[in-house]
């Protein structure tokens, strides 16, 4: 992995829970400084939609378990340009479908798909200076992260972004999309394995009242401010 001279990780961890601005953040403070950028969160619905549409049954950690190294995952690191693969084929869109997102939090908390998952973020972390986003970044991921920010919203708001997202292709309300959130976000907390968490060290951001624009450059200023040699663009 790339350190600077202290020794810092030369990455921003960005965790928090679903619909609270963590891909835009991220995708948008990795564009400004030019660095790569990983959506962990993808790489997990990525491995859940492949295995519902090959009938497995995601509630069976053991089935799950069986298949998690069958499909070959590939994601593009160029915040400008996005792409999520499965054996060769784009996904992106078809990852954000609600039945992926009502069983993400199954399939996450198996241990052989953080695993393998980890390894392959971990991998993508050695080639450059990165901005990664998900639930276990700063606690699991990237501990010697050099940046960790948990970024938190209020419920409502998180759901009108994602509820906006869907509405198109789903149709979901935004009080669905609510309970949706809340049902994810017990589950991603009480797993037993990587639970969402704030790290001890990360600095809590809340957008909710907050301009995209406005959480990038609380993100950018912490990064010129801890590792300056880095953030140059």
């Amino acid at each position: 992995m790339v350190h600077d001279t202290t020794g810092a990780l030369v990455a921003v961890a960005v965790d928090g829970p679903s619909g609270s601005g963590k891909s835009s953040t991220a995708r948008g403070v990795a564009a400004h400084l030019g660095w790569n950028y990983v959506d962990t969160g993808a790489m997990y619905r990525a491995l859940t939609w492949w295995m519902i549409n090959e009938g497995v049954d995601v509630t069976d950690p053991e089935a799950v378990t069986a298949r998690v190294g069958e499909p070959t995952l590939d994601i593009s690191v160029d915040p400008l340009a996005l792409g999520v693969y499965v054996n060769g084929r784009e996904v992106s869109t078809e990852i954000r479908d609600p039945h992926v997102t009502e069983s993400v939090s199954a399939v996450s908390a198996v241990p052989a798909v953080r695993e393998r998952l980890v390894a392959i973020q971990r991998e993508i972390m050695e080639r450059s200076a990165v901005v990664v986003e998900g639930r276990d970044i700063g606690t699991v991921v990237a501990p010697d992260a050099a940046v960790k920010i948990f970024l938190v919203a209020a419920t409502e708001a998180r759901a009108v972004r994602r509820a906006a997202e869907w509405a198109h292709d789903h149709g979901i309300s935004v009080a669905s999309t609510a309970a949706m959130l809340d049902q994810r976000d017990h589950l991603d907390s009480t797993r037993e394995l990587s639970p969402l968490t704030q790290a001890d060290d990360a600095v809590m951001i809340d957008s909710t009242a907050l301009t995209l624009d406005e959480v990038i450059d609380q993100v950018v200023a912490m990064v010129r401010d801890r590792i300056p040699s880095f953030a140059t663009s």
